[in-house]
Parts: C-alpha cells; sequence; structure tokens
C-alpha cells in the first residue's frame, strides 16, 4: 500500500485576529483525520491545510466553526482588482469595525454596565445584582469560547484564565469589579481585533487600485468589460487619466504614466510603442492601445498580494520561540495564580479572601495576548510596508535575518547595470554625429540585436533622421552592410576593422575605449573609417547611492559576473566595489557559500537563470524586478522596481521590525512585572491588572503599527 500524496488547501477565515487564535485553529483541525499540518495567519486572514486527501473538506469547516470562527474555502487569492467582491469567498473584515461581533458585545455590556451603576445609585440593595446581568452578559461568549479550547484541544487559553477569574470574583463578592473586568477585556478584543483589520487592510487596499472595467478592442469595435476577464493577448484602450487595468506591452501612443501608486516614483514615466505598463498605475497625457500580457491572478498587484500573504503565513524564528513559550506560560500562570491564591492562608495562616483576590488578580496580569502578539504583529507590519514600496519578502525569517547581513554579492548584467547596452561615446571624422548615427541606424533598421538597439536609441533621442537601407546584409562575424543614399556603408566590429587596416588614428581611442569595458563597432564609408560608436552596458542610475547605503549600513558589496575581466573592472571601479569575472553558475555558488564558511551573512542579488544556484546557496537570495521567473522563485525577496537603494532599505527596515519586536516584548513584559509587584503588595486589584493587560496589547499593537509608515 502506497502513501497518498501530500495535498494542501487554502481557506479563509472570519474572527481570527490575534495569534492566540491562530493557534486554537490550528490545534482543532490538526485533530481532523487526514490533516497532516494546518497552518494559521491572522494577518493574512488565512488557512493552510496539509491533508493526505482522505481529510473532508465539510470537517475541517466544521473543526473551525466549533473553534469559534468563520470559515470559507477552499479558498483563491483575490486577484488585483477583486478588492472586497470576490465571488463566493469570505473575505475577513468586510465589514466596518462597529459591526462586528466584538464591537456589538463589547457596546451592549457597555450600556448594561452604564445601567447597573444607574440603578445601583438609586437602588443600592439590588447593585449586587445588576452587575450579575452585565457580567453574564459579557461573560457568556468568553465561557463558550473557553469551552470551545478546551473541546478542540486548547484548554489554556485567555478566556479560560478570564473565565475562571470572573466566576471567582463573583464567588468572593467582587461582582462590580468582576463585570468592569470583562468590559475592559472586551475593549482590547475588539481594539486588538481592529488592529488586526487594519494591518490586513494595509495590503488587501492594493487590490483596489485596480480598476473594475476595462475597454477592450475587438474586431475593431471597444466595448467595457470587466478588468478581471482580461487574458494575454488581448488589445486594451487606456484613456488619459485612466488606471491601468491589467499589465501590458504599449502597441500604440506615446504617454506619461504615473507608476507612484505602484512603484512611489513620484515623477512619471514617459512610455512609448513596446514599453511595459503595470497594472494600477495611471495614464496621464495622451490614449495608449496596449497589449495584455498577464491574466488579473497574475499581474503586478496580484504577485505582490501573493507574495506578502505567503509570507505573513510563515512564521519567524522568534515568532516561533514566542508561540513555544506561550504554550508552557499560560498553564504556569495557572500554577502560580493558584499558589498566590492558597499558599499564604494555608501555610502563614492569611484571610483567605485576601489571598484569593490576589491570586484571581495573579491570572489577569498573567494573561499572554500582549507577548503573542507582539512579535506576529511587528512582522506583519514590515512585511506590508515592504510590500508597498516594492520590497517582497517571503517570509519572517528573511525579515528577520536580513539585519544580520554582512556581504552583499551583485550579479551585474542586469542586476547593477540595465542590462542591455547604451551608447556611451560618438567619435567622428569627416562627417558630423548626427549623419553618423543617420547611416548606423539606417543599416540597423529592423534588427533585433542588442547593439542595433542602441543605436536606433541613441538616433531617435538625438533626433537624427533613418534613411532606408538598400542591399542590406549582415557579414558573418563582423556587422552590417549596405548601400545608403549612393554611399557604400559597413557598421563593422573594430577587429573587423582593424583586419582591413581601416582604422588609422582612431586604433589609440578603441584601445581606450575597450580599457572601459565598451563595446566599440566602426562606421566606414566607401572603404574609408568615418565614426566610432561606442556602447555599454550602463550601470542602474541608483547604483552608486544603493552601494553607498550599504556601505553606511557596515555591508561590505563585491561583484560576480559572468562577464569578462575588462568589463567587470571598469563597471566596478566606476561603482566603487571588489569584482570576480569570467564566472560560470557554479563558481558563483561556491564564491557564496566560502564566504559564509568564512562567517558572513551573505545576500546575493540577481536576475537570471545563471543567478539560481547561488541565490540558493545565499543566506538570503534577492531577485531583481523583470528578472527571470526562475530568479523570483528560487529567491527569499524580490526587489520589485529593481531599485539597488531597496537593498538597503530591505537591511534598515529588518533592523527597524527586529527593534520594534524588542520593545514590544519589554512592554508586555515589563507591565506584567510591575503589576505582579504591586497586587502582592495589596495596592492594585482585579480591573486595574486586566486593564494593565489590555493596555500592553493596545499598545503592543499601536507600536507595531508604526511600522507601516516606516520611511528607511
Amino acid at each position: 500500500m502506497t502513501d497518498s500524496p501530500a495535498e494542501a488547501t487554502r481557506f479563509r477565515v472570519e474572527g481570527m485576529d490575534c495569534a492566540a487564535c491562530a493557534a486554537r485553529i490550528e490545534t482543532a483541525v490538526r485533530r481532523v483525520p487526514g490533516v497532516t499540518d494546518a497552518r494559521a495567519s491572522f494577518t493574512a486572514g488565512t488557512l493552510n491545510v496539509g491533508h493526505d486527501g482522505s481529510a473532508q473538506r465539510a470537517a475541517i469547516e466544521q473543526a473551525v466553526r466549533h473553534a469559534g470562527y468563520g470559515i470559507a474555502g477552499p479558498a483563491q487569492r483575490p486577484a488585483a482588482g477583486e478588492g472586497d467582491h470576490d465571488d463566493g469567498h469570505l473575505e475577513p473584515g468586510t465589514a466596518p469595525w462597529w459591526r462586528t461581533k466584538k464591537a456589538v458585545l463589547t457596546g451592549i455590556t457597555a450600556l448594561v454596565m452604564a445601567a447597573a451603576y444607574l440603578c445601583t445609585l438609586a437602588f443600592p440593595a439590588v447593585g449586587h445584582w445588576a452587575f450579575l446581568v452585565a457580567l453574564v452578559i459579557g461573560l457568556a461568549p468568553i465561557a463558550l469560547q473557553a469551552f470551545r479550547g478546551v473541546v478542540s484541544g486548547t484548554p489554556f487559553s485567555i478566556e479560560t484564565l478570564m473565565t475562571i477569574a470572573a466566576v471567582g470574583a463573583v464567588i468572593i463578592g467582587a461582582t462590580e469589579e468582576a463585570a468592569t473586568v470583562v468590559l475592559l477585556f472586551l475593549a482590547g478584543e475588539m481594539l486588538e481585533g481592529i488592529a488586526a483589520r487594519r494591518a490586513r487592510a494595509s495590503i488587501q487596499g492594493l487590490t483596489k487600485l485596480v480598476p473594475r472595467t476595462a475597454l477592450l478592442e475587438e474586431n475593431g469595435e471597444i466595448r467595457e468589460v470587466d478588468a478581471r476577464s482580461l487574458g494575454p493577448g488581448v488589445m486594451i484602450v487606456i484613456r488619459p487619466g485612466d488606471r491601468v487595468p491589467a499589465d501590458g506591452r504599449i502597441v500604440e501612443g506615446s504617454s506619461a504614466i504615473d507608476e507612484a501608486p505602484v512603484t512611489g516614483e513620484s515623477v512619471p514615466r514617459q512610455k512609448a510603442p513596446g514599453d511595459d505598463v503595470f497594472a494600477g498605475t495611471i495614464n496621464m497625457d495622451a490614449v495608449l492601445k496596449v497589449k495584455v500580457t498577464a491574466a488579473a491572478a497574475d499581474n503586478t498587484i496580484a504577485r505582490i498580494v501573493r507574495l506578502v500573504e505567503e509570507a505573513q503565513e510563515s512564521k519567524a524564528p522568534t515568532e516561533r520561540f514566542i508561540d513555544r513559550f506561550s504554550r508552557w506560560y499560560t498553564p504556569a500562570v495557572l500554577v502560580v495564580g493558584a499558589l498566590v491564591a492558597v499558599v499564604p492562608p494555608l501555610l502563614f495562616g492569611q484571610s483567605w479572601s485576601e489571598w484569593v483576590y490576589k491570586g484571581l488578580a495573579t491570572l489577569l496580569i498573567g494573561c499572554p495576548c500582549a507577548l503573542v502578539i507582539s512579535t506576529p504583529a511587528a512582522i506583519a507590519a514590515g512585511l506590508s510596508n515592504g510590500a508597498r514600496r516594492g520590497m517582497l519578502l517571503k517570509g519572517g525569517a528573511v525579515l528577520e535575518e536580513l539585519r544580520r547581513v554582512t556581504t552583499v554579492a551583485f550579479d551585474k548584467t542586469g542586476t547593477l547595470t540595465g542590462g542591455k547596452p547604451v551608447v556611451t561615446d560618438i567619435v567622428t571624422r569627416d562627417i558630423g554625429e548626427t549623419q553618423a548615427l543617420s547611416l548606423a541606424a539606417a543599416l540597423e533598421s529592423g534588427s533585433n540585436h542588442p547593439l542595433a538597439g542602441a543605436v536606433l536609441a541613441r538616433a531617435k533621442q538625438a533626433g537624427a533622421p533613418v534613411p532606408p537601407a538598400a542591399e542590406a546584409r549582415a557579414m558573418a562575424g563582423k556587422g552590417v552592410a549596405g548601400r545608403v543614399g549612393g554611399k557604400t556603408v559597413m557598421l563593422v566590429s573594430a577587429q573587423a576593422a582593424a583586419a582591413e587596416s581601416m582604422l588609422g588614428e582612431f586604433s589609440s581611442r578603441i584601445d581606450a575605449f575597450n580599457d572601459a569595458g565598451k563595446t566599440v563597432s566602426v562606421l566606414v564609408v566607401d572603404g574609408a573609417a568615418v565614426a566610432l560608436i561606442a556602447m555599454r552596458d550602463e550601470p542602474r542610475a541608483d547604483a552608486r547611492a544603493g552601494l553607498t547605503a550599504l556601505g553606511k549600513l557596515g555591508v561590505s558589496t563585491l561583484m560576480l559576473t559572468g562577464d569578462n575581466q575588462r568589463t567587470a573592472a571598469a563597471i566596478a571601479q566606476n561603482l566603487g566595489l571588489e569584482a570576480r569575472a569570467g564566472l560560470l553558475p557554479e563558481d558563483k555558488q561556491r564564491i557564496v557559500r566560502d564566504l559564509m564558511d568564512e562567517g558572513h551573512i551573505v545576500a546575493k542579488v540577481g536576475d537570471g537563470i545563471n543567478d539560481a544556484p547561488a541565490l540558493a546557496a545565499a543566506s538570503i537570495g534577492i531577485a531583481m524586478g523583470g528578472g527571470t521567473d526562475v530568479a523570483l522563485e528560487t529567491a527569499d525577496a524580490a526587489l520589485l522596481h529593481g531599485r539597488i537603494t531597496d537593498i538597503a532599505g530591505m537591511v534598515r527596515l529588518s533592523r527597524a521590525v527586529m527593534g520594534n519586536i524588542a520593545q514590544n516584548i519589554t512592554i508586555a513584559l515589563g507591565l506584567k512585572a510591575v503589576f505582579l509587584v504591586t497586587t502582592l503588595l495589596g495596592i492594585t486589584g482585579l480591573w486595574p491588572a486586566i486593564l494593565a493587560d489590555t493596555g500592553a496589547t493596545v499598545l503592543v499593537t499601536a507600536n507595531a503599527l508604526r511600522l507601516l509608515r516606516h520611511k528607511g
């Protein structure tokens, strides 16, 4: 008998607002026959279930509902533009916060509490019963959740501590205080839910950048369609002022595109036929015809949301430690509370009512909410912040590790450089620069060679006319030739020109260009060399700034490239970093491993298939935006917008998040320590104890949410 193949199903869960909720759901689902693993993310509102194929979907959903939560699924991630109108799937947090169950329950309990206070003022004899009614209204759902936790395998929960403390307070006659404690607890739970919704909405809100409709051009007619129906290959029309409804490539028209909603760039970029446009950006000037290149579920916005949700579903090492710690912490709190309640009266003859009261207060002080949420709230906010700035991190572990990076190893082509050659120098003799560009462009017109593209782009930039070329032909290993304006024209390599003794005084200039890592083409007219056109794959505009920023953070840099030593050295000298050239993919991987063996924490940055082995071997692999799917899949993080400066931004974000987590843990444990001492000394009691826990939870959550505004 062979084992059933492992399967995975993804659900969306409603009402899961904290890490304790996620743990309760995981425990309940893991008890379902056939389930091999369950991972719930309260920040993403999702549940991933691994099973052997025998687990029934109905049984999984029933387990979640019995644990006290709503569920819909199997769920697909909403495509960009779907937002909260995702057909058939439950999107957590779509209703206003004041209409949630927690908010309604808190409001009703507060009203009944106010009525109880007024009743006590008017009829003191019935005050106890009035507060008991308020207590029962607020405590009943909490006790029910505690019971569900016991049944589903999570007996030691915050609801259990709260129920024991409230019932015990009633028994010793502190009914009014017990009711107040329950109200404060409900208010804290409501605020925790609001914070979780806000963190979730910060990334889901990206989907609303994409319009719901698009103008489809078909058979010469234009009609409005649902943007989610667009598939690769269809033609759409985008009017000035409209948001781009899908990723695509411009076929007709030229316009400035405001990419700030997606990239954060403040200056619109001029786009022309052949340029890519991204869903969610804004067409500024003119009508564009665009050929769609990606379905709604795979466009830029959808990829951001998908990667962040996947990242939020994985746990950082610190978060896993806190989870393990909390499993022992809560039972320990019950034991300590019991000891506080019974040891002084039994051994030292102290008052039972006084020490039982202190024991109950100890239970409330020990509530683990603030501690448990301290890490995932900060991680979720950090991941969302990075995503909105084009820095996609595949999990809390990556975000946590980035702060420790000591060395960043860069690929050259397409990473430190733009990935395609540009004309850097034009040297002429007996001819003008514009005329030289016209003749060269005439020969290269129609070619898809990268060097041809560089010549044509420079001619367009210079406004040089491109006349027709006759008898145009390629000369294998040499270049191209033809007749332009009645003259015989060739554009050949420097080696080919030298072999024909055409260079003359150009020879020394060619040597200088070669030393600078540039490729030189020679323009020959009627047998005489009249111009040199030097080209090179130039560094990205922000490459030097990005490397400088890393240096200021104490991170060293080097370049690993398969290009020749001369070209690599020229680029490296220009940027001020070490270069290792002529490398095969396995060489890059070996160098990364050697650095790690020496104790370095290495981040490898690349964009191509040949970078995949090194990306996988590095402590952290970072793929550049626009890179190959292999690089993006292999990497731990991705720079969606291809900015070198974003690497330093990732490191700064990681350090900010880990600093925030340290602050949160200090707040959570510090307040507990202070109130434990004051409670044992008789200075504070039940309601200050729960106020301390609720206050700590609110402070920790608010502190974590500051990361959503982190600018680095």
